[in-house]
């Protein structure tokens, strides 16, 4: 199957993510990147790692860039947290995220599950690397696709 990232979100789904996205990283330094393409070809988490490089998210300053990369052939997806957050969350906020995005991709909502998830990362994020003056938009917002 030829895999197109239209048939997954449309222009106006993208764009409530992208919106969700602005509104996340608003309250913090942190960064949040969206990733989709057909399949991971590889383990879905080592194909996480290599986006999260790929897209320069281990560039941050405080290190508290997190991805979520979703391979939609495959049916997968993996939310990927750089050091600094990943040192200052508690221990099942990730699971915890990522049965919360399950449960509406699961019904077919794709862009729902997609939006409680940068929210709830943002939320995150923003107790522990909260916004100030000096924060600069490290990384771009919108959806990278592969």
């Amino acid at each position: 199957m030829n895999f197109k990232v239209e048939h997954f979100l449309s222009k106006k789904e993208e764009n409530e993510i992208v919106d969700a996205i602005r509104m996340a990283e608003s309250k913090t330094s942190g960064e949040i990147r969206i990733h989709i393409e057909g399949s991971a070809s590889i383990d879905p988490y080592e194909r996480a790692m290599e986006v999260f490089h790929i897209l320069k998210m281990d560039n941050t300053k405080l290190r508290n860039g997190v991805l979520i990369y979703v391979a939609v052939e495959d049916k997968t997806f993996v939310i990927y947290g750089d050091k600094g957050i990943n040192d200052v969350v508690p221990d099942n906020f990730w699971d915890a995220t990522k049965d919360i995005i399950q449960s509406h991709f699961k019904q077919g909502h794709f862009k729902e599950g997609l939006i409680e998830g940068v929210l709830r990362a943002g939320k995150e994020l923003e107790s522990n690397f909260p916004w100030d003056a000096s924060n600069l938009n490290e990384l771009p917002n919108d959806i990278s696709k592969g």
